[in-house]
């Protein structure tokens, strides 16, 4: 017996579910998938986060973005960065409700998402080209992998743990110690000597 096949929803019919819709859905390829809930470990990394960027940032032309901003791919793919950052404020279409140009993206691995983060997803955020740093942030352990756009157009890989690491994000010129994103993780304790 054959399966149906896939209706497939258009960038508009997505747009219209998604405003009025009470969850989150991400949107690849015309398909429409729910966005899980978050751990406290992963709530507590993306506060932090965003506080240290916000501080860091503050006065300058670049603001940070939680997990309720979503990021326009191409007409095919929205999806919800746990943290953007987006220096230029330019809509898509006139649309308020999506950012169109990230400058730096973090997403805190989970074990349901972790294969997604590494692979699609970051092929997906590849394509955007205002897109210079790619954060992956390990929520087992003090470790970041940081993915930079080099001018040619590759991505370098800096992997950082320990919280005496620093994560340098050049193209927002902002450093963040590791110890700053994981005090309230309960991981410090585990990597102290």
């Amino acid at each position: 017996m054959a399966s149906d096949p896939i209706t497939k929803l258009t960038e508009q019919e997505y747009l219209a579910i998604e405003r009025a819709a009470q969850f989150r859905s991400e949107f690849v390829d015309g398909e429409m998938f729910a966005m899980a809930g978050a751990s406290k470990r992963h709530g507590r990394l993306q506060r932090d986060i965003m506080v240290e960027l916000a501080l860091a940032l503050r006065g300058r032309p670049c603001e940070p973005f939680g997990s309720d901003s979503r990021v326009r791919i191409s007409g095919e793919s929205y999806t919800y960065p746990d943290v953007s950052v987006v220096c230029d404020q330019s809509v898509a279409g006139g649309d308020e409700d999506n950012l169109v140009n990230p400058v730096v993206i973090f997403e805190i691995l989970s074990p349901t998402t972790e294969k997604y983060d590494r692979g699609a997803k970051f092929q997906l955020y590849r394509t955007i080209e205002s897109l210079q740093d790619y954060i992956l942030v390990n929520q087992d352990q003090v470790r970041i992998e940081q993915f930079t756009r080099q001018a040619d157009g590759t991505w370098k890989l800096r992997d950082l743990e320990g919280p005496e690491a620093e994560l340098k994000i050049g193209s927002i010129g902002v450093a963040i110690a590791l110890r700053r994103i994981y005090d309230q993780t309960g991981l410090l304790a585990v990597t102290a000597p």
